[in-house]
Parts: C-alpha cells; sequence; structure tokens
C-alpha cells in the first residue's frame, strides 16, 4: 500500500512468502537502467531476445576453455528463466532463448527489464530492486543515490556470496570495481564516479514497512489482485497520528483505558490523511487487530449538531431561541442531562454548547425521528439505515450504532458548508471525475452550528486548556456514551477534520472515561501536531443569513411586552416569525386579589397587569424549585359565564400516570400511582377524577397519590378555567 506521494506504507509477503514489490516504469532512473544494462547486456536494447554474437563468444570460450565460463544469456532470457525456473541444461537454454523471443514479440525493452528489474533475486526471501531498495537502504530506487543504484546492480549474479549486512566489505569492493570500469566507458560523470567510491556502506536489513495496518489490510482485501495501492494517506500526518496515539493511549492504562481511532480528512478532497485503526496493532492483549474506525459503536451526543443544523433548516429553531430545560415525559422516555441537572430554559446555542440532553430530544420529537434517521441514512450511516424503524427519540442521545467514519464524514459536511461527499481512501489512476457533493444541510445552518462549536466558553474545554496556547482554532463536539464506554471528540477547521475515539474495543467502561478530558485532549494534540502553521482561515457568513432582534426572555419575535431585546441569526423566509407572549396582560382587582375575565369586569376598580406567561412545565420546575413563579390572582367567583368560554391559556396535560401504559403493581406492598399535571399561569386548582368518579381536588402543582383499580382505568383531570383532559391506562397487581 501507498501512501499519496507514492512512498511505501505498507507491504505484504506474497503467497511464496517472498518480499516482492513492484518496481513501477517511473520508479526506474536513468542511472539504474544504465548500470543494469551495461553490467549484464551491453545490446539489450538491439538484439530480439538473443544476442547470437555474444552466443558464439560464449560456446568458444566454453569449448575450448579460453576465459571466463558463461551462458551468454540476456536479460530478456533472464527474465524467461526467472518466470518459469528450470534445470541449467543444454535443452532448457534453448527453450530460454525461444521464450525470450515470444517476450520481446509481445512486450516493449522497458517492460522486459520492468519485468527483470521486479523478479531479480537479492538473498532470502527478497526478489525485486524495489524490496531490496526499501528494506536495505529504507528507500524508493528512484530515491537512491549513484553508490547505492550500483550496489543492486551487482548483487543478483551473486546474491549469496554479496550479502548485505553480512558481507558489505566484499559488496564494496565489487561495487567499486564496477564503478571504475563505468568509469572508463564514461557512463557517469567522473565526480559523481568519485563520490561514489567514497560512499561508505553501512547497512542491514530493516523490516518492512508497517505504517496504517487498519486500513492496509481493509484495501488489500478490497484490491485483491492489485500489486500497488495508492491510498490518500499522507506519510508525515500518518507518523504523527499513529505515535501520537501510541503515546497517549500508553498514559491512559492505568485508567482502564486500552485503545483509541483517529481519523484526519482533508474537507476539500474527502481525502483521508491519517487512518489509525487502534492505538498498538500488535497488542493483541487489547485487541489492537480490531479496526476503530469501522467499529460500530454508540456516539454518545455527537449527533446533536446535526439534529440542530437540520432544525435551523425547518425554522424550528435559531441560536437565540430558548428552549425548555425541565423534568420531561415523551411518551415515556424520559430523558435526563449529564449532569443531573435542570436549567429550567436554554438558549439553543447553549443547550448544544453544554450538550444538554433535554432540548435536544425536546427538538427531535418536534421534528420527528424519521426524519432525522432518513438524513443520517443519506450521511452514510448504514447501521442506523439498518435499524431505523426501531429507532427512537433516544437515537440523538447515541441509542443507535455509528463508526468513527461515518461521524467524521458527517462533521466534514459541517465544515464545507453542509455539502456531503463519502470519504475517500484510494488514489484514482488517470484523470479524476470531480467530487460529487450533496447538500445534506444548508451553508447558514453549517455556519451557524460551526460559530457555536467553536466557542471556547464552554463545559467540554479540557481541564488545563483555558487561555492555553496549545488550544487550537477549531470547532468541535464531544460525546460519551451510556455506561462511559466510549468517549468521542470531533473537530474541524477549514482544511482538517479530525475524528478521535478512546475506549476499550471489549465494551468495557471506565469512570474516567469521558470525550471532554480524554478524547479532547488527543483530538487538540493532533490539530496542534498536523495544521499548528495552518492558514487562520475561518468560515463566513453566507448571504442567505441575517440579523433581527428578538426578545432576551424567549429568542422569539418580539411581542408589544418585550422591552428587552438582542440581535440573533436568522434564516429569511424560513425561520419561524412567531411573536413572544412571555408576559400576558391581566386584568385584576385594585389589591391585586382576584382576576377578572372580559365578561366579568367592572365598570371601575380593576387594572392592567402584566403576568409571566412561561410554558406550564417549565413554571411547574420553577415552583418544585422554589424559585420565583408568579401564578395569576384566582378567577372572579362571582363570574357568571361558564367556565372554559374563556380559557384562553396553555393546554392542561397530564404528565403522570403515562396514556396508555401498563402498570404491574403489588398488592402486598399497597403500591400507588402519582397524579400530576402540567397547567398554564392562570390555573390555581385542578379536579381529579378516577372512572368519571371524584377523586379529589389539589393545587396544580401538588402531587396526588392514590390507589387505582384494576383492569381499564380512566384518569380525569380539569382546571378552575373549564379546561379538561382525559387518559386511559391499565392496572394490574401481583
Amino acid at each position: 500500500m501507498l501512501a499519496a506521494d507514492g512512498s511505501v506504507l505498507h507491504a505484504y509477503l506474497n503467497p511464496t512468502q517472498k518480499w516482492r514489490m513492484k518496481t513501477e516504469l517511473a520508479e526506474i532512473t536513468p542511472a539504474l537502467q544504465q548500470a543494469i544494462i551495461n553490467k549484464e547486456d551491453r545490446y539489450f536494447r538491439y538484439h530480439f531476445g538473443v544476442n547470437p554474437v555474444a552466443i558464439v563468444q560464449a560456446a568458444g570460450r566454453n569449448i575450448f576453455g579460453k576465459g571466463r565460463t558463461t551462458g551468454a544469456s540476456t536479460i530478456t532470457m533472464q527474465v524467461a528463466r526467472l518466470l518459469e525456473p528450470k534445470e541449467r541444461t543444454f535443452g532448457n537454454k534453448l527453450k530460454e532463448m525461444l521464450r525470450a523471443v515470444q517476450l520481446e514479440a509481445h512486450y516493449s525493452k522497458a517492460e522486459i527489464l520492468q519485468l527483470y528489474l521486479n523478479l531479480v533475486p537479492y538473498g532470502g526471501n527478497i526478489e525485486g530492486v524495489k524490496s531490496a531498495a526499501l528494506l536495505y537502504f529504507q528507500q524508493p530506487p528512484d530515491y537512491l543515490s549513484l553508490a547505492q543504484t550500483v550496489t543492486l546492480a551487482i548483487i543478483p549474479n551473486q546474491p549469496r556470496a554479496l550479502v548485505l549486512g553480512k558481507n558489505n566489505a566484499l559488496i564494496v569492493a565489487e561495487r567499486n570495481r564496477w564503478l571504475r570500469q563505468f568509469q572508463k566507458q564514461h557512463l557517469f560523470p567522473d565526480q559523481d564516479i568519485e563520490d561514489a567510491l567514497a560512499e561508505p556502506l553501512d547497512v542491514q536489513r530493516h523490516a518492512a514497512p508497517a505504517l496504517a495496518p487498519h486500513l492496509a489490510r481493509r484495501l488489500v482485501t478490497q484490491f485483491v489482485r492489485q500489486p500497488n495501492i495508492r491510498s490518500t494517506l499522507q506519510r508525515g500526518p500518518q507518523t504523527k497520528a499513529e505515535d501520537l496515539t501510541k503515546n497517549y493511549v500508553r498514559r491512559l492504562h492505568e485508567l482502564g483505558i486500552n485503545q483509541a481511532a483517529v481519523l484526519v480528512v482533508n474537507n476539500r478532497t474527502r481525502a483521508v490523511e491519517a487512518y489509525v485503526g487502534s492505538a498498538d496493532f500488535a497488542d493483541a492483549a487489547s485487541a489492537g487487530q480490531v479496526d476503530g474506525v469501522r467499529a460500530v459503536r454508540s456516539p454518545g451526543s455527537t449527533l446533536k449538531p446535526f439534529l440542530y443544523a437540520l432544525a435551523l433548516d425547518r425554522g424550528l429553531v435559531t441560536p437565540k431561541l430558548k428552549l425548555p430545560d425541565v423534568p420531561s415525559n415523551f411518551s415515556g422516555f424520559q430523558p435526563e442531562n449529564f449532569d443531573k441537572n435542570f436549567s429550567g430554559e436554554v438558549t439553543v446555542e447553549r443547550a448544544l454548547t453544554y450538550s444538554l440532553n433535554i432540548p435536544a430530544v425536546r427538538v427531535l420529537s418536534e421534528m420527528g425521528v424519521p426524519t432525522f434517521t432518513d438524513k443520517l441514512r443519506d450521511a452514510g450511516f448504514k447501521s442506523v439505515a439498518k435499524t431505523a424503524p426501531r429507532l427512537g427519540l433516544s437515537t440523538v442521545l447515541g441509542g443507535c450504532g455509528a463508526t468513527l467514519e461515518e461521524l467524521t464524514g458527517l462533521f466534514v459536511t459541517l465544515a464545507d458548508g453542509g455539502r456531503y461527499a463519502p470519504l475517500v481512501l484510494t488514489e484514482k489512476v488517470g484523470k479524476q471525475k470531480p467530487l460529487t457533493k450533496s447538500e445534506l444541510v444548508s451553508p447558514a445552518a453549517a455556519f451557524l452550528i460551526t460559530d457555536i462549536l467553536a466557542q471556547h466558553t464552554r463545559p467540554d474545554l479540557p481541564l488545563g486548556y483555558q487561555g492555553s496556547a496549545r488550544l487550537p482554532k477549531i470547532a468541535w463536539k464531544t460525546g460519551t456514551s451510556y455506561g462511559r464506554r466510549d468517549a468521542w471528540s470531533i473537530g474541524y477547521n477549514k482544511d482538517y477534520t479530525v475524528g478521535v475515539w478512546v475506549g476499550n474495543f471489549s465494551g468495557a467502561g471506565s469512570p474516567a472515561l469521558t470525550g471532554t478530558d480524554i478524547a479532547t485532549p488527543l483530538l487538540f494534540d493532533i490539530f496542534n501536531a498536523l495544521a499548528y502553521n495552518s492558514p487562520n482561515r475561518w468560515a463566513t457568513p453566507p448571504a442567505s443569513l441575517d440579523f433581527r432582534l428578538v426578545c432576551a426572555e424567549t429568542g422569539l419575535v418580539p411581542g408589544e411586552n418585550c422591552p428587552n431585546q438582542l440581535i440573533d441569526y436568522y434564516l429569511s423566509g424560513i425561520s419561524s416569525a412567531r411573536r413572544c407572549e412571555h408576559q400576558k396582560e391581566a386584568l385584576v382587582s385594585a389589591d391585586g386579589a382576584i382576576s377578572y375575565c372580559r365578561a366579568c369586569v367592572p365598570e371601575a376598580g380593576f387594572r392592567r397587569q402584566l403576568f409571566p406567561n412561561p410554558a406550564p412545565e417549565v413554571l411547574a420546575f420553577r415552583e418544585a424549585q422554589g424559585l420565583p413563579a408568579t401564578r395569576l390572582p384566582a378567577h372572579n367567583a362571582a363570574c357568571r359565564l361558564v367556565r372554559g368560554t374563556d380559557a384562553t391559556g396553555a393546554a392542561l396535560a397530564i404528565t403522570s400516570p403515562l396514556a396508555n401504559a401498563e402498570y404491574l403493581l403489588n398488592r402486598a406492598e399497597k403500591q400507588q400511582l402519582l397524579l400530576s399535571c402540567a397547567a398554564g399561569s392562570e390555573v390555581r386548582q385542578v379536579f381529579w377524577y378516577v372512572n368519571d368518579r371524584f377523586l379529589r381536588a389539589a393545587a396544580a402543582t401538588e402531587r396526588v397519590f392514590f390507589r387505582p383499580p384494576t383492569g381499564n382505568v380512566k384518569i380525569s383531570c380539569a382546571d378552575d378555567h373549564g379546561r379538561n383532559v382525559d387518559i386511559q391506562l391499565q392496572i394490574a397487581e401481583l
């Protein structure tokens, strides 16, 4: 497997357990050609595979015993013998000549020379010039000096006697003899010959290149019959990424963390420039041969940026819009934030920066899970595509499967203005087609998410990095899976996207394993190593993005009672234009004890007053936390208007028990059910009914417990403004 520049990154033994790396025509330098041809077959370019003059001369020497005994083999004849090894007999020599003529008829001189240089033996299990150059000199053939080139030219005739690393003195003597002979022939400039004669030979056999072992195995399996596979990897970034990952994981062993995987992608071309499947491929104890780039794991919170980008494109949110962050029940699913705390209400940008779970689930619930999973399928998420019908709201919290390759590709999409294209692992030979990109999210949404993720005032900044010069200019997102089994950190700038996963392939968790403290430091190290001096270019707002004033309390378009306003981005023609109603005007008595509706307001003795109008669940949370939560005064008891006629407040909802749920209670323990509801600020009292029989009255925020009957049970709740709601559930006892 080759790097993008053609250098060898990884090599495998061939089926006969030989090191035979294909030497391409471009790697056969003029010096190598001249040295081989003048030593082995001076008239190679002129004969038809067999040199009649050389055969006659050799026959005379062999018959009359004068001079050195030779076989008069041309380079083409040697190729024929190397392709079909036979016993050295007169009959086989004739067959060799016939084969040589056949080869000359079918191949050019350059191709025959290439065959020869790929097959010549260099002792042991090394065959071919390229294998010898890499295993002895750690350089490809076209990077060798003249002395090294001539050294490789003289060994094939005596591979057992001239063994590099063992008989270096003998090899130097033979090399210099041929160099002087080449000097007499004026084959090379005199100064080059003198420099080559003075060059020492301090060489030994080295191990074969073994960078990027996981990608090498992946590509070799994919391109079975291809001798050279040119990958998109860059040798420098690959080496740095492997060294950083290995050294970093070594420091984590005492925490029970043994593995990591890293992917580095060029945002413009989608070329993977570094691919680290594990910290150490040879570490069998930690399953080092598992490819962490392709392993399906829980993505934790890393999908939240994409969710909010889709929500921005659908006009559901803007950066300053406030979302409820309170205990919530989504049809039986009750998510919690990572720190188990609640904020009441938070802006979208804070919800993303602080990676809050409840606002994200609320946005996904409003958008719809199928919409989200369909987009993930379009982004190449194979596991999500297979399990999409079974996925729910937990998907955005890591309740699905994803690979580091898929997640990194998703963040490349955000880095490239919302345009998606599959990652590229191999270089195409010849003229390449332009990269086809499809728009997953708009450039405006991609910019807004990037702007939020680039903020440095955030809780997932690793300890010790505040104000540090080691903090790169990137946008990034962390993630931690359930049970602290996977730590993620994926970041990008204008040029690169880097994905990092840290954990154990066994699935074992660790108390210390979080994206913030464990994965992000490695992400920063890799960015500082690969792009430390890169141009400080950053994303710019697209033309489709505009500013508007919004209410500071809600993030909505200011209404009549919004004195505090601030500037927010929005997508013209897409973002919601709903007006803010965070304060509601009410008619109350002079002493503020009672409120009036339009039907019962007196002619005098009343005043207009603004009251907070939060969402029912936010109001309930504030009251439960002992925070200021003003409710409307009780409605005028003398009002003769039928209750419900003027019910303009928030809808009433039963939050416990769950509608259409089945409850199994223990009869011996006399277990009870909790009744609770969410009501608007104008509601002071609610009335509970079980199977249409009155149970009791309670304050709007009061938690009521009761023992339900078995079987089908109808729970009803009515408020003091005439609204009511019913649910059905099933009760059984043990």
